[in-house]
């Protein structure tokens, strides 16, 4: 492992997730891994024309007005060998456009601009022979092998993001052609490996890395009032609860089959879950936001967690992060059976339908011991930034020959 990690090169970050929002991401953290023993560039999105207009006031829009202006420095130091760039030019809004040619020629504008404020970075930075790590941004990121010249340019999925509108409705004609023009593509899950493979063979899973230093199953936590007083089995969901990602039915299915059971879901609801049938079935709690610090003491009150998620394109690709939170506590799993979700094996009990899901946790209960809950907690301590990078290492080196 140690042979393959990649040294003293100069890599530069595009993405959508800037450096200055406060939520974390897979991309900050595989920057920091990467600056351990690199020098990285992460460059934030630019401003666009529709989210000035929209959020001129925000902190962050003013610190990238100021940018623009020529009165804040917009390439800022993160901590050693890591900078973060707020590009100094305001870019259009395109994707409105219907016409894929008159689309084409604007966003290409926009690139050419992008691509300049980073090529400024660079420079200063004394960057040289750069690395392009280009983190799902099909379209401002576009043309940016073209105009800043990488010796090796990844593209890296970790969402399928053509699931969205926003991103569908040009995004399937351009997707396809940026991962086959990359070097390679890198993916978080083994569905999206697989999608990207269909247009370039260079193609790899590079798994997924989770900050899980809070969830620890031999920590003193709180009781939680509002389920210790609850008598029976405990059967929890943790996460945002969105219907586009969750599965109504299921849930309401399980809790009517088994009302001896406490059915406990944490987290924000959307519109359709505010108003849906969980909240008349009275097996069914729901507590609501909770800060991110206090979640693993919910999780330690629960018999079994669960995912329970619906199959569709927003989710059939995705890494669930929050598995490996819950298995992080030795916490037994049952979970709706996708392809993102087979790599965690015989450690998660897996259902195809809500039938098999109810049967599931009656088995992931009976099953609980020991022995098994060490085997959870390894898996999911083994899900490091630091080994998912080491993939990314070893699929440049298959690509490319140095």
């Amino acid at each position: 492992m140690e042979s393959e990690i990649i040294r003293d090169r100069d890599i530069v970050i595009v993405g959508q997730q800037p450096w200055d929002v406060a939520i974390g991401s897979n991309c900050k953290n595989i920057a920091l891994e990467l600056a351990k023993n690199n020098r990285v560039l992460y460059v934030n999105s630019a401003l666009d024309r529709i989210t000035l207009l929209r959020n001129r006031n925000e902190d962050g829009i003013v610190k990238r007005r100021n940018v623009i202006k020529g009165s804040e420095n917009g390439l800022v130091p993160v901590v050693n060998n890591l900078w973060t760039l707020f590009p100094d030019v305001l870019i259009e809004s395109v994707n409105w456009i219907n016409n894929s040619s008159i689309f084409d020629f604007f966003n290409k504008r926009n690139n050419r601009l992008f691509a300049k404020s980073i090529s400024k970075a660079i420079s200063l930075l004394k960057f040289k022979d750069i690395i392009l790590f280009n983190d799902n941004d099909m379209f401002k990121s576009f043309y940016l092998q073209e105009f800043l010249k990488p010796t090796t340019s990844i593209y890296y999925s970790r969402d399928f993001m053509l699931a969205v509108d926003y991103w569908k409705k040009h995004g399937e004609r351009i997707e396809p052609e940026l991962i086959r023009k990359s070097d390679l593509c890198v993916a978080n899950s083994t569905y999206l490996s697989d999608y990207c493979k269909k247009y370039n063979p260079d193609s790899f899973y590079i798994g997924q890395g989770c900050e899980l230093d809070i969830f620890t199953s031999d920590a003193a936590f709180p009781p939680i009032a509002e389920i210790t007083r609850l008598k029976g089995p405990k059967i929890g969901y943790v996460g945002a609860l969105q219907s586009i990602r969750l599965d109504i039915d299921l849930i309401a299915h399980i809790a009517r089959e088994k009302p001896e059971w406490n059915i406990i879901l944490v987290g924000p609801e959307d519109d359709v879950f505010k108003s849906s049938v969980l909240h008349q079935i009275p097996n069914i709690y729901f507590l609501g936001s909770q800060k991110p610090e206090d979640l693993p003491a919910y999780i330690h009150a629960f018999d079994v967690c669960i995912n329970p998620q619906l199959v569709n394109q927003v989710t059939i690709g995705n890494y669930p992060r929050k598995i490996d939170e819950y298995l992080a506590m030795g916490k037994p799993v049952v979970a709706t059976s996708t392809p993102a979700v087979s790599i965690f094996g015989d450690e998660v009990y897996l259902a195809a339908d809500k039938f098999e899901f109810a049967v599931s946790v009656e088995k992931a209960m009976a099953e609980n011991d020991p022995e098994k809950s060490a085997k959870r907690i390894a898996l999911a301590h083994s899900h490091t930034w630091e080994n998912s990078v080491g993939e990314l290492y070893k699929a440049i080196h298959k690509v490319i020959k140095n």
